[in-house]
């Protein structure tokens, strides 16, 4: 299926590794031109940049931190300039609160959660809304958030994932309903699509070391799936970039679970 994205600019934050590394890459196989928001760590840019360009993309480097507005500027006008247009933006960056043992109680966190809670829902609604005017100019525009399975149902019951997520849970819930009432807002002015995808419990090259000391949760959230495992980032990266794709013409304004049935 020709996904019609050769040639369309990408915006991938959080894209130095993870999840965003595969979804970076996913998008350069699909001859995209594809910039890689990181926030730290140079060198694992450049190496998602050498994948995206072996993938057949093209690919640009561009600071991107969630906790500082001025970067999303710098990024969207970095991006403008290296091709003119911004036609996808997938918001994958975030800033890990850190999970709390269950026996904790959420009212007792310091001050932290604020600024962190600031960020993760106001970092990416500002970059959204410095890309909406050349997508609303070109008439088409495709945007995914990032969210987690705890928004709707926490990892198990029985771990903490619900119990010790409170904030960050509220942060990627936040991203649903902005997502939902933009898309309708959006959509008027052309074909352009905002959608969120939710990836439950997911091997990335970086979590592996951290699955096999899960104490049984990776192996127990896989038991609860039809496909009896966990999906690997690529298989989420596939869904994100086919709805950011032009062969999506009819999916926005929905959550839509990646979890392989979990």
């Amino acid at each position: 299926m020709d996904l019609g994205l050769n040639n369309r600019t990408v915006l991938v934050t959080g894209a130095s590794g993870g999840m965003g590394r595969e979804i970076a890459t996913a998008f350069g196989a699909e001859g995209a031109d594809v910039v890689i928001g990181y926030r730290s760590r140079p060198e694992d840019a450049a190496a998602t940049a050498e994948l995206v360009e072996k993938a057949g993309g093209r690919a640009l480097t561009a600071l991107y931190d969630l906790g500082d507005p001025a970067t999303a500027r710098t990024l969207v006008d970095a991006t403008l300039g290296w091709t003119g247009r911004a036609d996808v933006l997938v918001n994958n960056a975030f800033r890990p609160f850190g999970f709390r043992p269950p026996g904790d109680r959420f009212e007792e966190v310091g001050d932290d959660w604020q600024g962190k809670l600031h960020d993760n829902i106001v970092g990416a609604i500002e970059l959204t809304r410095l890309v909406a005017p050349p997508m609303r100019e070109r008439g088409w525009g495709r945007i995914v958030h990032l969210s987690s399975s705890m928004v709707t149902e926490g990892v198990l019951e029985t771990d903490a994932g619900r119990i010790g997520s409170e904030y960050y849970a509220a942060a990627k819930a936040a991203l649903h309903g902005f997502s939902r009432s933009s898309a309708f807002s959006l959509g008027r002015d052309g074909d352009i699509l905002s959608n969120v995808v939710i990836p439950g419990l997911t091997r990335t090259f970086r979590n592996e070391e951290r699955m096999a000391n899960s104490f049984g949760v990776a192996e127990r959230y896989a038991a609860r799936a039809p496909l009896s495992r966990l999906l690997d980032a690529a298989e989420v990266a596939r869904v994100v970039v086919f709805l950011a794709s032009a062969a999506n013409t009819s999916v926005t304004g929905q959550s839509i679970p990646v979890t392989a049935g979990a």
